[in-house]
């Protein structure tokens, strides 16, 4: 998922959805220096190619010859660096540009227009249709802004030219030329946004490699044109990182934020018994119970105004899977409650 270094990751708990699996050697140099602009007279990259070439059976002077066509991108550097000056995390903002009169028009003519689909993929992975499109609707409003960058290029400057992520991405770029290898495509017909993702719900290559499934039955996986493989790969994504199936997302609470502060501290996984919830003085919004379940604190803050606090259940917890942030999980879980209502 949902990608992670798009503009929505921004809030606190951030991850790349998918981070590859592809062991290259942590040895590999991941410093900026003096080397040539043509990425294939690196020293670096040639040891890359070696690497790869000698674990997966790559020709090393094929690989070479597609980094001489990779350009350095420096607009790529620019978008993946943290801001000088980073913004005020607030929830109110954050909310508002995902779940808005858009993503909800779209949603509801996207699940309408691939009914089908979406009914076949819930009773396949158990997971309700109305989620999955949420997410494709939070990542790429439906398919439609899916990033329009060469990724060879975008990899190769961020595996090569940005140590804080280098290793990271110099995985996902070997994962790129598999990807390209088992798909029987170029490895410069893949474009996407800026930090790698792709197609309808912004996979990784090593998310696509290990969770896309072909849902139309063509023969192969199809992140980039087939939105009924997109609605298939992300209900599949969610069903393996413990979706389960006719249990609750999240639940809202009254608490104190002195109460709240030490439960927050527990993180994402969901611990939290319904005891505890009841001993620091937790109850339901609304009236009722506490759901008795095991919850994540999910604390959603605004600047001047009242912290949000919602419990996450372990079905929250797998959409923080796609992307490690409290307001994107919530996001996609407050959209889907709006294209439920369709």
């Amino acid at each position: 998922m949902t990608a992670r270094f798009t503009a929505h990751s921004a809030s606190r708990r951030h991850f790349l959805t998918g981070a590859g699996a592809l062991l290259l050697s942590p040895q590999l140099p991941a410093q900026i220096s003096t080397t040539p602009d043509n990425f294939a007279e690196r020293d670096d990259v040639r040891a890359f190619c070696a690497e790869l070439a000698a674990a997966h059976g790559f020709d090393e002077a094929q690989l070479l010859a597609r980094f001489a066509e990779a350009r350095l991108l420096p607009r790529v550097i620019q978008l993946i660096r943290p801001p000088s000056s980073p913004a005020v995390k607030s929830w109110t903002r954050y909310r508002s540009r995902f779940v808005e009169p858009l993503r909800i028009r779209a949603g509801r003519d996207f699940l309408a227009e691939h009914a089908s689909t979406f009914e076949r993929a819930e009773q396949t992975f158990g997971v309700p249709r109305e989620v999955v499109a949420a997410i494709i609707g939070v990542e790429t409003i439906y398919g439609r802004q899916t990033g329009d960058f060469e990724l060879l290029s975008a990899l190769s400057t961020l595996g090569f030219t940005y140590p804080p992520r280098a290793e990271l991405f110099r995985r996902e770029l070997g994962e790129l030329f598999l990807l390209a290898r088992e798909q029987g495509r170029d490895v410069t017909d893949f474009r996407g946004s800026y930090a790698g993702a792709l197609g309808y719900p912004q996979f990784l290559p090593s998310s696509w490699r290990r969770y896309a499934v072909d849902f139309d039955g063509d023969g192969r996986t199809d992140l980039m044109n087939s939105p009924v493989d997109a609605i298939g790969s992300v209900a599949a994504y969610l069903a393996a990182h413990g979706w389960e199936s006719g249990e609750p997302v999240a639940q809202r609470i009254r608490i104190t934020d002195e109460a709240a502060a030490p439960l927050v501290a527990a993180g994402v996984e969901p611990s939290i018994d319904t005891a505890t919830l009841d001993t620091a003085g937790a109850r339901p919004l609304r009236g009722g119970d506490l759901i008795a379940k095991p919850a994540t604190l999910v604390d959603l803050v605004t600047p001047d105004a009242q912290t949000e606090y919602w419990l996450g259940f372990r079905n929250f917890y797998a959409i923080t899977r796609y992307n490690r942030s409290y307001f994107y999980a919530m996001a996609v879980y407050q959209l889907s409650q709006e294209l439920k209502q369709a």
